[in-house]
Parts: C-alpha cells; sequence; structure tokens
C-alpha cells in the first residue's frame, strides 16, 4: 500500500511512502490518519465529511453510510435514472411522496377489474381516482388495459362508441383527477411563493393532431385555469408528453384540508364556452385549449393514458412507481369495497347492524352503497338470505369504520350473529 501524509518537518509539505500492493492512501493531519483510500479495484472510501458543488454525475452504486441530505426541497431538483435502495429496500423512486397523482399508473381498478365502463351523460368513477365525464351527445367506453409503454403494465383506454360530430358550446367530455388539499397546499398556489410544476403522462391515440387539457383549482365560481396542449404524431404509438407551468400566484386555491383542490383534466371534446389560450393562467372556466381535437366526434377512436405524474419543478423526472400495496392503500382512502365475512347481529326478526372497519382511514365519512346489480347477501345460522335494504345505522360513521343496518331478512331471531356473504359491500369518499 502506497501513502501520502502530511509531514511533519518543516522541509516538505508531505511524505510518500510507496510499496506494489496497488492501493493508495491519502493521510492528513499532525498525527497523519486516513482521509481518503483508493482500492486496487478502483474503488475510492472518504473516512470524513464530502461536500460537493456544482452538477455531479455518478455512474454505477453509490453507497453511503450515515446521515444523507439531497438537496432543498424548496430550491432542489434530484434527478436519478433508476430506482434508489437504502438499506437494501429499494424506493421505487418514492422519496416521499413526489407525484401527486395517484394510480397514475393505472394499476388499480377496485370497481371493475378490468371490465368496461359505459360512459353515457353521467359522472363515473371508473379506475381508481380517474372520474370520466361526459356532457356531450356522444357515448365513450372506459377499461384499465394491458396495452402499455415499456416499464408500465396497463393504461386507461378510451373508446368511443357513439360520436357526437359536432360538439356543442357548452358540451365536453372529461378525464378527470382531483388532488385533496392535503397533497397540493405545499405547493403554494395563489401565493407569492407559488412553486412552478410539470405534468408528465404517456399518450397513445388512433387520431393525431393537438389535443387539450387543464390544470385547475376546482372553483367553479372563481376559477383559476391553465389550458395546455400536447401532440400526438404517431397513431397507435405510445408518446411521452410533458407540460410545465408556473405556479399560480392568484386566486383561491383550497389549501391544507381534506377539501378539492387542483384538478388535471385530460379533455375528449369540449365546446368553445369551455375553451381558451393554451399556456397561460386565465381567470375564466377554461377547461381545454382552443381547437384541440375532438376526439369523441370520431365513431371507433380510442385514446390511452398511463404514468401520468404532476411534480414539483420545471423537470420531468422518472416515474415514481409506489408499491402496490401503498398505491392500493392511497386510493382506499377514497374508495373501498369487498367486505365479505363482517359479522354483526339481528336486533329483530328481520334487521341487522354490522361494522364496516375500513382498511385504511378514510377521506371523509364514506357513503355507502352495493355494487351495481349486486344484492347484499347475509349469511345467517340456517342459511344465506338477500337482504331487501341497506344504511348507515343512526350512530352514522367515522374515518375508520362504518356502521351498517340491512333490512328485510325473514325468520330470524334478536341477536342471532350474521354475517356478510358477498363481495358487492362499498364504501365512497371520493371529492
Amino acid at each position: 500500500m502506497s501513502t501520502i501524509k502530511s509531514s511533519t518537518t518543516t522541509t516538505t509539505a508531505y511524505q510518500v511512502v510507496a510499496d506494489t500492493t496497488g492501493a493508495l492512501v491519502i493521510q492528513t493531519g499532525a498525527t497523519p490518519t486516513t482521509a481518503v483510500t483508493i482500492g486496487s479495484d478502483q474503488s475510492v472510501t472518504f473516512a470524513g465529511a464530502v461536500s460537493l458543488s456544482g452538477n455531479q454525475t455518478t455512474t454505477g452504486n453509490l453507497t453511503v453510510n450515515g446521515n444523507t441530505t439531497l438537496g432543498d426541497a424548496n430550491t432542489d431538483t434530484i434527478l436519478m435514472t433508476a430506482a434508489p435502495s437504502i438499506g437494501g429496500a429499494g424506493l421505487g423512486m418514492g422519496m416521499g411522496f413526489r407525484n401527486r397523482i395517484i394510480n397514475g399508473a393505472m394499476v388499480i381498478d377496485q370497481r371493475n377489474a378490468g371490465a368496461s365502463v359505459s360512459v353515457d351523460g353521467v359522472e363515473v368513477y371508473t379506475l381508481d381516482r380517474w372520474k370520466c365525464i361526459d356532457g356531450s351527445d356522444g357515448v365513450f367506453s372506459v377499461q384499465q388495459d394491458s396495452s402499455a409503454p415499456a416499464g408500465f403494465n396497463n393504461s386507461l383506454k378510451v373508446t368511443v362508441t357513439t360520436a357526437d360530430a359536432s360538439i356543442g358550446a357548452t358540451q365536453y367530455a372529461i378525464i378527470r383527477q382531483v388532488i385533496e388539499g392535503f397533497n397540493f397546499a405545499d405547493f403554494g398556489f395563489g401565493t407569492a411563493s407559488a412553486k412552478t410544476v410539470t405534468i408528465s403522462f404517456w399518450v397513445r391515440s388512433s387520431l393525431t393532431g393537438t389535443f387539450g387539457g387543464c390544470l385547475w383549482n376546482s372553483n367553479g365560481g372563481s376559477p383559476r385555469c391553465y389550458p395546455f396542449t400536447y401532440t400526438i404524431n404517431a397513431a397507435n404509438t405510445f408518446e411521452q408528453k410533458t407540460i410545465t407551468i408556473a405556479g399560480d400566484t392568484t386566486g383561491t386555491w383550497v389549501g391544507a384540508t381534506n377539501g378539492s383542490s387542483a384538478i388535471v383534466d385530460f379533455t375528449l371534446a369540449m365546446g368553445s364556452t369551455y375553451s381558451g389560450p393554451a399556456g397561460a393562467w386565465a381567470g375564466s372556466l377554461y377547461l381545454s385549449a382552443t381547437g384541440a381535437t375532438q376526439v369523441i366526434s370520431t365513431n371507433g377512436a380510442t385514446w390511452y393514458v398511463t404514468g401520468v405524474q404532476l411534480e414539483k419543478g420545471s423537470t420531468a423526472t422518472s416515474f415514481d412507481y409506489r408499491p402496490y400495496g401503498t398505491e392500493l392503500a392511497l386510493c382506499q382512502r377514497y374508495f373501498q369495497k369487498d367486505f365479505q365475512g363482517t359479522w354483526g347481529a339481528t336486533y329483530s326478526a328481520s334487521d341487522a347492524l354490522l361494522t364496516l372497519v375500513h382498511a385504511v382511514s378514510m377521506r371523509a365519512n364514506a357513503t355507502l352503497s352495493q355494487a351495481s346489480g349486486v344484492n347484499i347477501s347475509i349469511d345467517i345460522v340456517g342459511g344465506a338470505q338477500n337482504a331487501t335494504s341497506q344504511g348507515i345505522t343512526g350512530g352514522g360513521s367515522s374515518l375508520t369504520r362504518t356502521g351498517m343496518s340491512v333490512a328485510g331478512l325473514t325468520g330470524r331471531s334478536t341477536y342471532q350473529p350474521v354475517a356478510i356473504a358477498n363481495t358487492g359491500t362499498q364504501l365512497s369518499a371520493e371529492l
């Protein structure tokens, strides 16, 4: 091992002690102590703190022991081209909650499990956290699809099943995600410190041209809207798009509450009343850009989206993959289903009470329903029966549990055990 070390004499600044083992050690201090070791395999070990200024590029594995600070969350952007690992546990590029879109990779579909949903003059949630809205004379279907760009497994697919060739001034068709105030307040919108944000996504369509969307404040009475455009160059090919938006310093944006804050819209159709100039904040309800392609005007047209990300900064970073269980739990704050096996008891010959324990704390007190076409089946001593109705008990619900009453049972005795025997029961606290 060769050594370069600080000298204890006044005639030379350093001493070199050479040998043939191939390693190199640099020592400092009045009593020389190892500061840097360069191994024969070109590995470098620093014994003390390391301060780096300017842009740094690391190729290969980087191991850091001890506390590590990566930039200032308010001013710096940390770019990583692969998922980091700390203590052997992959972070999935999470680094906290960088992507404020939930289910941006379209992996969660609790309600429909990949089945197609027809959207005809209604507002309906399809894939988790994605609301589909039709206010046109057309009809489109939405479903989770396995077509996706490299690195993704699923997309949200739209298919136009009935075209509306002439979109009226106040008509629209939208794919939307509403972001909760708690998840957007730190962006500082509506203040002088509003942060620049970047929206990135992968999109594909059977059509080409200029398409539209919008980032806005969910306040129809006092709107702050930023219409944007993106171009699909090749039909039936996934392309990644990036939209960078300067933070809105004016207007009213919901802060750190569980209410609706920011909305991201992808528009399939938009009438002239709700269309405006792209690339600027407006105080009018402009939910798309003027002249954008009207997807719903072409029968059989398809449109896919996945990898949707909304983050701080002016650069689109790689997609913030989160573990499946984490993504599911984020979705369950707004929707949960399948309470099969939940126990309760009768309190009369025809009625029973049960308590649904939530998988995670929900955003707000939930509304209770049954999946379409599924009667609630109650398993009781003597066999299962379908209840004729269900509701939330007089005690109401909390963020962690919901009291449920069922009626229409026959021939029961008081305090007889009961349980939910099927998977149709569902709770919603959507925005």
